[in-house]
C-alpha cells in the first residue's frame, strides 16, 4: 500500500477520504489481495506522515464499507467477501420526483446484481454537486450526473472535467459546453416538445390558442419555452407563455400545456366548475407520464420522455463500457383531454 504520491496536501478532498480511495484503488488493481494484512493505524501514520486521527477515520470508513476487517491482536485485513467485480455508481440527481424515481428503479433493475448504486440529490446546486464529486473521486467506476444547475454554476464545469471522461455519464440533460468524450442519455428539450406538438397538430387545430404554463421559479429547462414558441410561430398558432394559472387565464377553446401537477389539477377543477368537456371545450397536455394520468379525468394527454428507457439505456452503456450520446425517446400519448 503506497500512499505518499497519492495524498495531496491542499486537495478539497479530505485526507482520510484520499486514504480510503487509495486502498480501494489498490484492491481493484490487484496490489492489495483479499485476506491481505494492511499496516496498522500507527504504522500507516508513521510511514506516510499522516496524523493518527486521519488514519483512524479512514480505517473506520473502510470497516463501515465492509472493505477491511479488524482481527484482535493481529491487525487489519482486506475482507475476503469484498467484491471488486460489481460496478460502483454514484448517481447525482437534481431532485427526486415520481418520474425521477422511475429512472432510478429502471437503472437498478437493469443492473441487477452487477452494480452498487449510491443516490444523492444536488438540488440544482453546483456547489453541492461539486462537493459530492470531489469527496468521491476514485471511489466509483461511474459518476452519473443530471446536470441541471441554477446555483453556483461557476466551478461545476471544472469539477466535471476532474472525472475521467470514460467514468462520466450525463443523464436527462446533455451539457453542450462539456468538451470531454463522455456518455450521455438525455432529453433534447427544445426539439422534443416541438416534435411532440407537431405529432398532435390534428388535435390542436380544434383550439383557438395554445398556452404553456411555465413556472419560472421551479427550475424547468428554458429550452421547453423555445421549442413551444418555435412550433407556434411556424404553425401560426396564437399562443402565450404564462408563469401560473388564475381564473382569468383559463378560457374555453384553449389548449394548455402544463408542467406542474398542481396546475393540471386546477385546470380539471375549473373545467368541472364551468361544465366544460375536456378534449372539446378545453384541451390539456401534461408533461411527464405517470400511471395516474392514464385514468385521471378519463385520461390525460401527455408529452413525455420514456423514463424507464432512460435508466435502462444508461445501465446498458455502463455495463458494456459504451460511450456516445443517446437522445431518449420522447412521445405524445393521446388521451381524452386533448
Amino acid at each position: 500500500m503506497e500512499l505518499l504520491d497519492r495524498i495531496v496536501e491542499h486537495s478539497t478532498v479530505p485526507k482520510y477520504l484520499q486514504v480510503v480511495n487509495a486502498v480501494i484503488s489498490d484492491i481493484e488493481s490487484g496490489i492489495l489481495k483479499h485476506g491481505q494484512r494492511i499496516p496498522s493505524i500507527n504504522e500507516t501514520s508513521e510511514m506516510y506522515y499522516l496524523s493518527r486521527d486521519t488514519v483512524e477515520k479512514a480505517y473506520k470508513e473502510l470497516r463501515e464499507k465492509g472493505i477491511i476487517t479488524s482481527v484482535r491482536g493481529k491487525g487489519n485485513y482486506i475482507c475476503q467477501n469484498f467484491s471488486t467485480d460489481k460496478i460502483r455508481v454514484l448517481l447525482l440527481f437534481n431532485k427526486l420526483s415520481a418520474y425521477k424515481k422511475t429512472v432510478y428503479y429502471s437503472l437498478l433493475k437493469s443492473f441487477g446484481e452487477d452494480a452498487i448504486v449510491d443516490l444523492h440529490i444536488h438540488h440544482y446546486n453546483g456547489k453541492i454537486c461539486e462537493n459530492l464529486i470531489l469527496e468521491n473521486l476514485g471511489k466509483y467506476h461511474y459518476f452519473v450526473v443530471m446536470p441541471h444547475f441554477f446555483e453556483h454554476t461557476e466551478t461545476i464545469m471544472q469539477t466535471l472535467h476532474k472525472i475521467p471522461p470514460h467514468k462520466l455519464v450525463f443523464l436527462d440533460k446533455n451539457l453542450a459546453q462539456y468538451t470531454g468524450d463522455c456518455a450521455a442519455v438525455y432529453q433534447d428539450f427544445e426539439r422534443d416538445i416541438y416534435s411532440a406538438l407537431h405529432s398532435g397538430i390534428d388535435l390542436l387545430y380544434k383550439y383557438q390558442k395554445l398556452v404553456l404554463v411555465f413556472p419560472k421559479d421551479l427550475n424547468y429547462p428554458p429550452e421547453i419555452v423555445k421549442g413551444f414558441q418555435r412550433f407556434c410561430q411556424e404553425t401560426s398558432f396564437a399562443y402565450s407563455v404564462i408563469d401560473g394559472l388564475d381564473s382569468e387565464s383559463i378560457t374555453a377553446k384553449t389548449a394548455f400545456i402544463v408542467l406542474e401537477e398542481s396546475d393540471l389539477v386546477d385546470l380539471i377543477k375549473h373545467s368541472r366548475t364551468e361544465n366544460w368537456q375536456l378534449g372539446k371545450d378545453i384541451g390539456i397536455i401534461s408533461y411527464n407520464e405517470t400511471p395516474l394520468k392514464e385514468i385521471l379525468a378519463n385520461g390525460i394527454t401527455v408529452i413525455s420522455t420514456d423514463h424507464a428507457k432512460m435508466g435502462e439505456t444508461a445501465a446498458y452503456m455502463m455495463l458494456h463500457k459504451r460511450k456516445g450520446k443517446v437522445i431518449n425517446p420522447f412521445t405524445l400519448i393521446r388521451r381524452n383531454s386533448l
